[in-house]
């Protein structure tokens, strides 16, 4: 059975003073500490906490993949994977001005659609405000989107890129990992696209464990052979 990366604490364990970790998990009164949610506390030279689970809060400049909720008059509404709901401006996408008389939101969006977008701007009292006019940004038009919990996003990357480089190696397949939990995977075929898939579940779920990089090389390299691709 794969081994912890450390130890698992919840809620009222109490933690060294020291500890590091994204703030809005952990509690800290004088010199107490101690995790918002169920976590890992990696212990080394300095302790860190790692949570098990999270939600995604916008910040500008975040590359963000969304989904594609409502449309208003001069916008659509779009899931981000937050509780936040985000807002895309016509004429950011259309890149010029938006004329109601003539143009219909339909035609270049529809609910359902997914989107890859950069937070433009957000501050908690209103909602982010996305942009989609940098190269690269846009209607998703092939592929599949993966949704993860946002906490296993950076075990998807790995240290340095490690693990998504080594799934593109192994596949063939492209990924785009947004950090509010969602993956665009663009594949030469139906049976990479649905081992892609499958190993970013399985990274998703046993993200807490060691030996995973390794654990994931096989799995691939098996269901490659049974399926002969």
């Amino acid at each position: 059975m794969p081994r912890l990366r450390g130890r698992i604490v919840v809620p009222g364990d109490r933690l060294p003073p020291e500890v590091k970790g994204p703030e809005e998990y952990l509690v800290r009164i004088g010199d107490a500490v101690t995790p918002a949610v169920v976590g890992l506390l990696e212990s080394g030279s300095k302790p860190s906490f790692v949570p098990l689970t999270s939600i995604y809060i916008p910040s500008p400049g975040d590359v963000v993949i969304g989904l594609i909720e409502s449309q208003g008059v001069m916008n659509w509404f779009v899931d981000i994977n937050s509780p936040y709901q985000a807002v895309l401006n016509v004429q950011d996408f259309l890149k010029r001005q938006y004329n109601p008389a003539i143009d219909d939101l339909s035609r270049f969006l529809q609910i359902g659609d997914y989107i890859i977008a950069k937070v433009q701007s957000f501050d908690r009292t209103r909602n982010p405000v996305l942009t989609v006019s940098e190269e690269g940004l846009g209607r998703i038009v092939e592929g599949k989107v993966v949704e993860i919990s946002p906490a296993k996003v950076p075990r998807v990357i790995g240290r340095k890129g490690s693990m998504v480089n080594s799934l593109k190696e192994l596949t063939g397949c492209d990924f785009l990992v947004a950090v509010n939990g969602r993956i665009h995977v663009r594949c030469p075929n139906e049976d990479l696209e649905a081992i892609s898939i499958l190993a970013i579940k399985m990274i998703e779920r046993e993200a807490h464990t060691t030996g995973l990089t390794n654990r994931v090389k096989r799995f691939v390299e098996e269901e490659k052979k049974l399926r002969g691709v």
